[in-house]
């Protein structure tokens, strides 16, 4: 027969494995956000590395895709379903990387595939890239950057946040603003994911199809600057500017009530 003491004793057991074993899961949860942020870190900076190393960059450039353009159409014709799905891989790799190259790859869908599919397969790699680096900078730097910098980034979050779509179809519509910068720049706000890839998905598409349908003339063209003429550039910058009428125009209507 066990005693009332006995009983308090093997309680009393129990309840410190218990403890020793939520504190034991507990330092484990801390634990795993901060090796998967290194995880990312680590791969991201091994790709980019092994793609400076050897010198992959020297197969994105408009002399490399003009001397195997004859080989490119040739494989594309005899593979076309493999053909897009590598594509589209391959732009995705280079946008959520941060590489360069996206230009090169956008002429590429032009004589692979035409203008208009040119300009969709475009649209699904760099949307995913985009997105791909966006969920990247948010998980590794979010919390960082707002545990130091809460207070000071709060008035930009909030303005942000509340013109998301529109600021983003901006960025996006402007050739002026580094593709990447908006990638990472965009994941240290609270703008949400559905937004951000609505936004880019968007506001991606005229200039893909320019330089997808530049890439049908591929054979005659010298440089990129044949391209991207200070009329093309302007017609840009045109429609970024009208993505920001809703933004102009909430700000007047408050301002008037």
């Amino acid at each position: 027969m066990e005693t009332p003491c006995a009983d308090r004793h093997q309680d009393d057991a129990q309840h410190q494995i218990l403890s020793c074993h939520q504190n034991t899961s507990s330092g484990t949860s801390t634990k795993e956000p901060v090796s998967g942020k290194v995880i990312i870190t680590l791969v991201t900076g091994l790709a980019i590395g092994g793609f400076l190393y050897f010198d992959l960059g020297r197969f994105l450039s408009l002399t490399a895709l003009q001397d195997h353009r004859d080989t490119l159409l040739t494989f594309a014709d005899t593979n076309y379903v493999a053909t897009v799905g590598l594509f589209i891989a391959a732009y995705a790799m280079v946008t959520g990387l941060s590489l360069p190259g996206a230009v090169i790859l956008t002429l590429a869908s032009g004589f692979l595939f035409g203008a208009v599919l040119g300009t969709l397969f475009v649209n699904v790699g760099a949307t995913t890239g985009a997105t791909l680096a966006f969920l990247a900078a948010r998980y590794v730097l979010q919390d960082t950057l707002e545990q130091k910098f809460g207070k000071s980034l709060k008035p930009l979050q909030e303005g942000f946040t509340k013109n998301a779509f529109s600021y983003l179809l901006t960025l996006r519509l402007i050739p002026l603003f580094p593709f990447f910068v908006v990638n990472l720049v965009s994941g240290l706000t609270r703008v949400s994911a559905g937004t951000y890839i609505g936004a880019t998905a968007l506001g991606i598409i005229p200039g893909s199809f320019v330089y997808a349908y530049a890439g049908r003339q591929l054979g005659t063209m010298h440089s990129l600057k044949d391209i991207a003429s200070p009329n093309v550039i302007g017609a840009f910058v045109f429609l970024g500017l009208l993505a920001l009428l809703p933004v102009v125009y909430k700000k007047y209507a408050a301002t008037s009530a």
